[in-house]
């Protein structure tokens, strides 16, 4: 410490970046203190901004980020990697993207703290110990083999269409029961009597995403019988609570300035709640569901009923020259996302985009 005599480092006197988030470290203010040879480890992955609130489709133009600084230190001086990606394929969360850069600069030199000592650090800390190790050597392979990344990509692009329908199907199973499961087998099978492949494919994902709906139902099976408790328990130590921050759509809680449900942080008491609301879910879709009549899930069913109609439009006109517009209109489904208001006015858009791809 006696050898530290400034808060902030000078202008392009920067002997390393660890770039965990390519737009801070693009912006001027940052910049501003790279020089050519600053050596640097950047997260090619998109990390959510104000724009990401605003515009969900927002393009953070990370390509452009990135040759923005290799121009500034020198395309020799830095290591690009999707950590936010290879964090969630091999860590199984996004959270650990940071440690894995940290392995990746300290293997390169940039980190002055031995390896005992940096892991030592994650003893102290107390969270998640053996993973955060595991991120970190993780890292220090990437900075010595960075195409280990395209295994992983390589991995995944090997899967077939077969496979790709039966961990879905796998799935739904799960979501709702194996009847719900053979009628998305069912459709897609149908389908695939009139359509190639690679378009049967694009259908897939689509309608289980519109299958895979995230109702109360289902929120309450993800916090209570997929491991979320468990995976509390081993991040977090101590007498920790955990509150629920819902809009149940049953309450009176009113909308926000923007038209949106509020939200009501529930205490721990709603655990054997959403536990017992998990068992029901087979009330889902029948006339026993006392969500089945709320505005949302209306519009879970019109989807539905849109998209099968999406898939006989394809179905009946799909030919070589028209297979590329069979694609856009299979993969409209895509584009959903959001809950309330958001997801309605984004399913509103798609369905009006149905009649202007033609075929």
């Amino acid at each position: 410490p006696a050898d530290i005599h400034q808060v902030r480092i000078e202008a392009g006197r920067a002997d390393a970046l660890i770039a965990c988030d390519a737009v801070v470290a693009s912006s001027p203010k940052a910049s501003v203190h790279l020089r050519r040879g600053t050596r640097t480890v950047l997260n090619r992955a998109e990390m959510p901004t104000g724009d990401l609130v605003l515009r969900r489709d927002a393009d953070l133009e990370i390509d452009e980020r990135e040759a923005m600084v290799r121009g500034v230190v020198g395309d020799d001086n830095v290591l690009g990697l999707d950590a936010g990606k290879l964090s969630e394929d091999l860590m199984g969360d996004a959270v650990f993207a940071n440690i894995i850069l940290l392995g990746a600069a300290w293997q390169q030199g940039l980190v002055p703290v031995s390896e005992v000592a940096l892991k030592q650090a994650m003893v102290l800390n107390g969270v998640a110990v053996d993973k955060n190790k595991q991120a970190f050597d993780i890292g220090r392979v990437l900075a010595v083999t960075p195409d280990a990344l395209g295994v992983v990509e390589e991995a995944q692009a090997e899967e077939t269409l077969e496979q790709l329908i039966d961990r879905r199907a796998a799935f739904l199973t799960d979501y709702q029961n194996a009847k719900y499961a053979k009628r998305y087998r069912d459709r897609l099978a149908r389908l695939s009597r009139d359509v190639p492949p690679e378009l049967v494919a694009v259908a897939a994902r689509s309608l289980f995403k519109l299958m895979a709906y995230k109702d109360e139902y289902e929120v309450a099976r993800l916090m209570t019988q997929t491991g979320f408790a468990a995976k509390l328990a081993e991040e977090f130590e101590g007498d920790y609570k955990v509150n629920y921050h819902l809009a149940p759509p049953l309450l009176p809680l009113g909308q926000d300035a923007r038209g949106r449900p509020n939200k009501r942080a529930f205490g721990q008491w709603m655990t054997p709640v959403l536990r017992g609301m998990a068992h029901f879910k087979g009330l889902r879709g029948t006339p026993f569901d006392p969500f089945g009549r709320t505005h949302d899930r209306k519009l879970d069913r019109a989807l539905l009923h849109w998209f099968d109609e999406v898939m006989d439009r394809v179905a009946d006109r799909c030919s070589d020259g028209s297979r590329d517009n069979c694609a856009k209109l299979l993969a409209l489904p895509m584009d959903v996302r959001g809950y309330g208001p958001v997801r309605e006015k984004a399913a509103a858009d798609v369905m009006a985009q149905t009649e202007a791809i033609k075929l």
